[in-house]
Parts: structure tokens; C-alpha cells; sequence
């Protein structure tokens, strides 16, 4: 789905551009797709002189599901001495958290296709496990223990 666009971007950039087709859910739910991400990138990385790229300017970038997959990919590979360091991570709309779908963008945006909260609810229950039947409850915020709730308070709130 993301060909057309990832060539662009190559030719337009003149860039190297590694696209990861990783395994969707709910058919392989959570962590398949993390470790296809993250498995491609370490491979990348460890053969990057194959590829005839600076090592010093490796970007990890992804959009909505695949914004989280960079993010978390990002986050693995940050505290790795043997690969070289990311330059950077190009986050577009990711799903980063699934603690408070009553957040200002949540509320903003809650009619607005495609991301509706609905269907954010729907995508990260299906990401995670692949059962949403628990979808109102997550959307009711009730699926967060209240001590939970009060400890990530910190980074998860409408400040």
C-alpha cells in the first residue's frame, strides 16, 4: 500500500528507502509485526555498507500502525552499541498509547475518517490481542486499573 509513496520519496530525496511488509493483525497479533520491524532494521543496520549508505543517517519513519512500529523500534535500538545510531524517527499520526481515548486530539478528531476514536479503539485492541470485544470499555477508559490511571497521569493527560 505504501509502494508508490516510498518511491517518491526515494527519487525525490535521492535516498535509500527500506519499506518493512511485516505481518498485520489479528491474524499474528502482538509482537509479530514489532519483531518484523525491528528484525528487518537490525539486519539493515548490520549490512548497511551492502547498501552503500551513510550509517550516520539512518531514519525510521512509519504512519499510524507503522509509526508505532518505528517509534518502538526506535526505542529498542537506541541503547545498541553495535549498530550504528538512528538520526532520527519520523512519526506520522502514530498509535502510542491506548491508556485514554478521551484525550483533546481524541475528542478533536472523533468524527473525522479515517481515524475515528471508534475505530482507534478498534485497531489497538487488534494490534494487541485481536479481540475488541472489550471495545466500550477501552473507549470508557474502565479497562486502566485506577492506581494505573493516577501512575502514568504523568504523560498520559489533556495538558
Amino acid at each position: 500500500s505504501h509502494e508508490t509513496i516510498c518511491r517518491y520519496i526515494a527519487k525525490g530525496g535521492k535516498l535509500v528507502v527500506v519499506s518493512v511488509g511485516y505481518r498485520l493483525a489479528p491474524e499474528h497479533k502482538y509482537p509479530a509485526a514489532y519483531e518484523d520491524c525491528l528484525n528487518a532494521t537490525i539486519h539493515f543496520m548490520k549490512n548497511i555498507e551492502h547498501y552503500g549508505v551513510d550509517p550516520a543517517n539512518v531514519i525510521v519513519c512509519g504512519d499510524s500502525a507503522g509509526g508505532n512500529l518505528a517509534a518502538a523500534v526506535s526505542q529498542t535500538l537506541a541503547g545498541r552499541s553495535d549498530l550504528p545510531r538512528l538520526r532520527a524517527q519520523i512519526l506520522m499520526y502514530p498509535g502510542l498509547q491506548a491508556v485514554d481515548f478521551d484525550l483533546p486530539s481524541y475528542q478533536q478528531n472523533r468524527g473525522v475518517p479515517p481515524l475515528l476514536r471508534e475505530h482507534s479503539a478498534f485497531f489497538a485492541l487488534q494490534y494487541l490481542n485481536g479481540d475488541a470485544s472489550n471495545m466500550q470499555e477501552v473507549l470508557e477508559g474502565s479497562h486502566i486499573p485506577p492506581d494505573r490511571r493516577v501512575k502514568y497521569r504523568e504523560w498520559v493527560n489533556p495538558d
